[in-house]
């Protein structure tokens, strides 16, 4: 109830990870889980994306010293990750040089509704039976 009082129910928004989908790959990261894009030459900032076939997640809220890049299929420590989940690289990789990462991330959600419900079960103890979130989508345009 006091996490739920200290965000004003569904006003504020939180990180939450979710026990079923935290990684881009398997539970310890790879620098060549995700392909992030492909160089040009110039572009040194990329947006962590992670795949479920054909769509495309946005990552916005990477979990911090989890994320391992890869250029060319080799991994490096010359990058820095910027707020709203880039990574920003050293230099630019040379056209058709493929940017790949590895992450665990959190979700930003809201409580989806203004009360929650508790039932009591013992002195000064109580369980919520259901705690209903929403995904908090993140213009990053």
């Amino acid at each position: 109830l006091g996490f739920f009082r200290a965000r004003m129910g569904p006003a504020r928004g939180f990180r939450l990870r979710d026990p079923f989908d935290a990684s881009s790959g398997t539970a310890t990261p790879g620098a060549r889980d995700q392909v992030l894009g492909t160089g040009d030459g110039v572009t040194v900032r990329f947006a962590l994306v992670k795949r479920y076939g054909d769509a495309v997640r946005r990552i916005t809220r990477p979990v911090g010293g989890s994320v391992r890049v890869g250029v060319g299929g080799v991994e490096t420590a010359a990058f820095s990750v910027v707020a709203g989940g880039y990574v920003e690289l050293d230099g630019a990789p040379a056209t058709g040089v493929a940017v790949t990462a590895g992450f665990l991330f959190d979700v930003p959600v809201r409580f989806a509704e203004d009360r929650l419900s508790v039932n009591r079960a013992t002195f000064l103890a109580g369980a919520a039976t259901a705690v209903l979130l929403i995904e908090v989508r993140e213009d990053l345009a």
